[in-house]
């Protein structure tokens, strides 16, 4: 169905901006609802998560290798209970594929284009995604290695200019209200880690598969620092006020202002948002469209490409009627559903797999 390879860097460069991009942008105001001043310890919480999720997806790589969790869920719990759970991951991938398509949308709308409807910027990011996603594995690894550069210099540059806007005070008093407030802060942030189960359907198209466990793991780290620091500018620039924006690195950028000329970065951000939404919709979209092949017992996923597309688009709509559907979505809903579908359910079709394969060599070694 795939022929292509990735190498374990490629895949790691898929999965940074796959979870960096969306958490960027509205994450530090969601944990600032319940870390406060605390929030940039929240990552190293929710950091955890993402590294057991990576530790599941390599366990059930090595028991079903070159198997998805589509394929490797009949295997473990039976044909028909696997079809009705491969359903479930397929629905969760293309409703959320949705759900970042509308939020990538909303962001440009509200924040650059006013008067552009929000269906042709949802349709044209779709169709570009598309296009890589039949290109196949080797395309989206090529693809994130380009435009990967171009998503984190944007950040460098806003956190070298934001430095004399910084007020070092905002971190005190540092877990002054006790451990539990970034316990607290680290589930939404916790919902997104738990996206690197995703790479459950790169491992299989590794090339040097013995680094994958390693570049995995590193990846959930930068993550990890990634987000510690960005929420620390957040702080730094904005205080207690965090909890109150939307969109607080969008705030934040509008800070800069160097000579009375060097200022308004808010394309910078919007470039950030842009270039790591496109990363991200196209590992997600390819996922949905692999495993509904693979579900569907195909031969090749490229004719389910452009129907998911659509799919897509409608989930988006269908889905959250207004934006507020969306920001609530994202602060009461996605963390615990990301967590449910994609560490959770994914660790009991472990422990399934191990007790099973147990047995089996129990067994033989009796019947010898």
């Amino acid at each position: 169905m795939e022929k292509g390879k990735i190498s374990s860097l490629q895949m790691a460069l898929m999965m940074y901006p796959t979870i960096v991009a969306t958490a960027l942008l509205g994450v530090p105001s969601i944990t600032a609802k319940y870390a406060k001043n605390d929030l940039w310890l929240s990552p190293i919480f929710a950091a955890l998560i993402g590294c057991l999720t990576v530790y599941i997806a390599f366990k059930l790589h090595k028991l079903y290798p070159k198997q998805t969790v589509i394929q490797l869920s009949e295997r473990i719990i039976g044909v028909i209970p696997g079809k009705i759970l491969g359903f479930l991951f397929l629905f969760f991938y293309i409703q959320n594929t949705g759900l970042i398509l509308r939020s990538y949308g909303e962001f440009v709308v509200d924040s650059f284009l006013v008067n552009t409807p929000i269906s042709v910027i949802m349709a044209s990011m779709v169709l570009l995604c598309a296009f890589i996603v039949r290109g196949g594995i080797e395309v989206l690894g090529r693809a994130a290695e380009f435009f990967v550069p171009v998503f984190i210099l944007p950040i460098c540059v806003l956190i070298i200019l934001l430095i004399p806007d910084l007020e070092f005070k905002n971190i005190f008093p540092i877990l002054g209200n006790g451990i539990m407030p970034p316990i607290k802060g680290a589930i939404a942030p916790g919902g997104w880690f738990s996206e690197f189960f995703l790479i459950i359907f790169l491992l299989p198209f590794l090339a040097d598969m013995k680094k994958g466990m390693k570049s995995g793991m590193m990846t959930v780290f930068a993550v990890m620092m990634t987000l510690m620091v960005v929420n620390l500018m957040v702080l730094f620039v904005l205080g207690s006020t965090t909890a109150t924006k939307v969109y607080p690195l969008m705030n934040v950028s509008r800070y800069i202002s160097i000579g009375d000329f060097f200022e308004h970065l808010e394309s910078a951000v919007m470039a950030v948002w842009i270039v790591g939404a496109f990363v991200k919709i196209s590992v997600f979209y390819y996922a949905a469209a692999l495993g509904t092949a693979q579900w569907l017992n195909l031969s090749s996923y490229r004719p389910v490409v452009w129907p998911i597309g659509i799919l897509i688009v409608e989930f988006g709509f269908w889905s959250f009627p207004s934006s507020m559907d969306v920001n609530r979505n994202d602060i009461n809903v996605y963390p615990f559903q990301g967590i449910l579908m994609q560490t959770i359910i994914p660790l009991l079709l472990l422990v399934i797999a191990v007790i099973r394969k147990k047995n089996g060599q129990s067994k033989g070694s009796n019947s010898s």
